[in-house]
């Protein structure tokens, strides 16, 4: 008997959930704050040090630092500024969305330390003196543009100014500079009045009893509206210094979130329709609960404030391909349920239960890596991080119970008791339940393929593989780009095809000469210059705007001191060798130790596969090349798990391995199980990948390549690598502890008498 009930409370459900959906996703939409790489921006990381001698930079000292930052900030109308204290001695600035760069990084970099002095450079005033927000942008008796200041103690500058008269001619100047530096900045020297820091020298005749003083120098309006500003901010506590910054043009990222979105919606219709085809109903009811997933991966990510980067819109893509997984895991386990003889009802109930430990083991590792990639991650690659640890745990919750609700409601209607084709299951594939048939018996089309058998091949594959990796890395090297090492990378985007002869020339105007030009895009519209210096603010500002007027746009500079470039690289590396250690005791606490160890070899397999590949193809190796491979680092090692929780069960049903054929046979047995999961997972995962390098921003290009080499790469080491690294090892114990015995043994005891 049908129970409508049941398919009632699920369209209600459905409704209901679509009805919240279509009302609010549109103004989540809008709320999600986007990075620099999606909106135009400015980042920069400051290392701080101290302005006099004996300073010390502590928590105290920084906080007052960040402050005096955010004040500047709020001068420039950035409506929602990141500023956060790294580490020891680092503040890093992100303003996403802010127009003028230029005047941003001028902002905040100038210390805004003004001093009054006379002409031998002695202090005699300085910014203490100043009255709160006592400085605005006015005109001088000329017309010309100045700055009006007002101070504390009208007596103060009484003070000042009849030390100055008392000096004498020609010495009544009074010499007013801005971040003025013992030894550097000195009004006597020849090229004083050219120095940046100075402003101007009015002469003193009488003493002024006033509170008012107006600095006139050679300004623009723009130049003395700064300058207020910046004097009404406040001076800064100490030294910055940049060692990473990075500034991307508004169209840039306008035209790289159009294309992220347009390969996202291209992937997930994919995904959708194949699920629908492959699965039939329950695939329909997978691409609802993966539209919940999308829509509470965005709502969480609004709640936590978080700032959507461009490889954090590929991390929600990847993720769907990802959560698909477990929907996979269990309609695989219904329908081998199914075919055993099961009514659809068991079969869904058994089925779910028995798939939610693999995919729970494989979310464990997967968020193992994300974590770590969190943990050690700069900027961007934490946004990547945080929404790919996201996207694990609502995948978890969506997949499992999420599909579990709305899939059991209609199981448990019972409208499909006797209809196993809506689940993917001809009826000729169906056993009689009085055969006493398990999952275990079932056939598959890959019974014919010995997988252990042919393992010694795989192994010299392998080991080909990695010997021409190696000589790749030894002859080649990497391309490491200025992320890992230092310098300035500029990425031009044109209207027009480009070539390496236009922007070389373009640079050389500059003084800048380079050899490292990429030419790339469909119409070569995109090309990229590597220079080995750090260019100076003032160099970049130069170069923006002759570029923007050859090329039609902000060119994308970012720049990386050699400290920063050494960091990075060693964290890449503390990041893989925590991730794997993370994992070889995750594994070895749920499995055993001889499943750990070929585990995380098979992992470091597949990163290294990557390097190679990279090496060879001369790609460009940056921060998310990392990001990459801890992403598939975490895929590989949840393909290993659910294969070694087959061969677990298969090793349960056996009770005890007495032979060297019972291990090939539980190997064999679970490979052949999970290989259509293995095939039908990856190609989600390919599908997710290609819309992104294909449909795509250029940005993500390598980024995309990594991950469709490392995705391929996992499931060819899980398969095999991992399982048969296992049997051979597994073998060699039992023949070490006397429970099988070796070939020679074997013979002596067929030679002995028979009695």
């Amino acid at each position: 008997m049908v129970k409508r009930g049941r398919i009632v409370a699920f369209f209600l459900i459905v409704l209901l959930l679509g009805s919240l959906i279509g009302t609010t996703t549109n103004n989540i939409l809008k709320n999600i704050k986007l990075g620099l790489d999606l909106q135009g921006g400015f980042e920069v990381l400051y290392e701080v040090s101290p302005i006099e001698e004996g300073q010390k930079i502590d928590k105290k000292v920084l906080a007052s630092t960040a402050k005096a930052l955010d004040k500047r900030v709020n001068v420039l109308g950035v409506s929602e500024p990141n500023i956060q204290v790294e580490g020891e001695n680092r503040i890093r600035v992100q303003l996403a969305g802010v127009t003028d760069q230029d005047k941003a990084r001028e902002m905040l970099s100038t210390e805004a330390n003004l001093s009054f002095r006379d002409v031998n450079d002695v202090k005699l005033m300085d910014g203490t003196d100043l009255a709160e927000n006592g400085a605005k942008q006015t005109f001088d008796e000329n017309g010309k543009p100045s700055v009006s200041i007002k101070l504390k103690s009208a007596s103060t500058f009484r003070d000042v100014t009849q030390k100055i008269v008392n000096m004498g001619q020609p010495n009544n100047l009074l010499v007013i500079w801005l971040d003025f530096e013992e030894g550097k900045d000195s009004f006597r020297a020849e090229a004083g009045k050219e120095n940046p820091s100075y402003l101007s020298a009015p002469a003193v005749s009488q003493v002024f009893n006033q509170d008012t003083v107006s600095i006139v120098g050679n300004f623009t309006v723009e130049e003395a509206s700064t300058l207020a500003d910046l004097l009404n901010a406040g001076s800064l506590p100490v030294k910055l210094t940049e060692v990473y910054s990075t500034s991307v043009g508004a169209q840039f990222g306008e035209k790289a979130l159009d294309k992220t979105i347009l390969a996202g919606i291209i992937g997930i219709s994919v995904i959708f329709l194949f699920m629908i085809v492959y699965y039939r109903f329950p695939g329909l009811i997978a691409t609802v609960t993966l539209s919940i997933y999308i829509y509470l991966v965005l709502l969480i990510f609004d709640w936590m404030n978080g700032v959507l980067t461009l490889p954090g819109i590929a991390a929600l893509i990847l993720g769907v391909g990802m959560a698909v997984d477990a929907n996979i895991l269990t309609y695989e386990r219904i329908k081998e349920e199914i075919k055993v003889g099961r009514t659809v009802k068991s079969a869904f109930h058994a089925g779910s239960k028995n798939a939610f430990v693999s995919i729970f083991d494989a979310n464990i590792t997967t968020l193992l890596a994300a974590g770590v990639l969190f943990a050690y991650g700069n900027s961007s690659v934490k946004g990547f991080a945080t929404m790919l640890i996201i996207s694990i745990l609502v995948s978890f919750l969506t997949a499992v119970y999420g599909s579990r609700l709305l899939l059991g409601l209609w199981v448990d209607s019972n409208l499909f008791n006797k209809k196993p084709g809506w689940f993917g299951v001809k009826k000729s594939e169906i056993h009689d339940i009085a055969e006493n048939f398990d999952a275990h018996d079932l056939k598959t089309k890959f019974d014919k393929f010995d997988f252990v058998k042919v393992r010694k091949k795989f192994y010299v594959f392998s080991a080909l593989l990695m010997a021409g990796g190696i000589i790749a890395v030894s002859v080649f090297g990497l391309n490491l780009g200025i992320d890992f090492s230092k310098g300035t990378r500029i990425e031009i985007h044109s209207n027009d095809s480009l070539t390496k002869a236009e922007i070389k020339s373009e640079l050389s105007k500059l003084n800048i000469e380079t050899d490292d030009i990429v030419i790339s895009g469909g119409n070569k519209e995109i090309g990229v210059a590597r220079l080995k210096e750090v260019l100076t603010k003032e160099e970049i500002a130069k170069l923006k705007v002759d570029f923007n007027k050859e090329f039609g746009s902000d060119p994308t500079v970012s720049t990386v001191s050699p400290t920063v470039g050494k960091e990075l690289a060693k964290n890449a590396l503390i990041a893989l060798v925590i991730a794997s250690i993370g994992i070889v005791i995750y594994v070895a606490i749920r499995f055993e130790m001889k499943m750990a160890i070929p585990a995380v070899v098979s992992l470091l397999h597949d990163a290294f596969l990557i390097v190679a590949v990279f090496s060879i193809t001369r790609l460009e190796v940056d921060i998310t090349f990392i990001a990459a491979v801890l992403t598939v680092v975490g895929y590989s090692i949840n393909d290993t798990i659910v294969t070694f929780d087959r061969m677990r069960e298969n090793m349960q049903k056996k009770k005890r391995l007495k032979t060297v054929e019972d291990i090939h046979d539980v190997i064999n047995t679970a490979l052949r199980q999970v290989m259509a999961r293995s095939i039908n997972t990856v190609l989600t995962v390919i599908i997710a990948i290609l819309a992104l390098l294909i449909f795509g921003s250029e940005s993500i290009r390598n980024f995309s390549i990594a991950l469709l080499v490392g995705t391929i790469a996992g499931v060819y080491s899980s398969i095999f690598l991992a399982a048969q690294l296992w049997g051979d090892w597994k073998t060699k114990e039992l023949k070490e502890k006397g429970i099988i015995k070796t070939e020679k043994e074997k013979r002596k005891t067929s030679d002995e008498p028979q009695v």
